[in-house]
């Protein structure tokens, strides 16, 4: 194998990702936020949305998917395709934030006294 510099490849399009370059849509920042809480601020409502811009994502997938099938002309199937990819990683995401606490829960339940 061969010691190739791979990190001026990866650049560019890391770059690219976080300037969020592809599309001017919203990203998705209330599942990174969960574990930057403030004094004001408690996990529930970081948790509530978090599952709120899932939900958001979700609808918005939705919507595009009926405009695009109807035939509205503003709509393009990479758009319909890119809202659809993101909505399913969000809710696979929280899916993950939901198994964890519920491994968490039971191994404090599992907790001997």
């Amino acid at each position: 194998m061969s010691d190739m510099n791979i990190q001026p490849l990866i650049a560019p399009l890391a770059s690219r990702f976080q300037s969020n370059a592809i599309e001017d849509t919203p990203s998705i920042d209330a599942l990174g936020e969960l574990g930057k809480l403030s004094a004001d601020e408690n996990f529930s409502s970081k948790l509530k949305d978090a599952v709120r811009a899932v939900n958001n994502e979700q609808e918005q997938a939705s919507t595009l998917q009926t405009q695009f099938e109807l035939g509205d002309d503003n709509v393009s199937l990479p758009q319909v395709m890119l809202q659809m990819n993101r909505a399913s990683i969000s809710f696979e995401a929280i899916n993950q934030v939901r198994n964890r606490l519920l491994t968490a829960y039971q191994e404090i339940m599992n907790m001997q006294v």
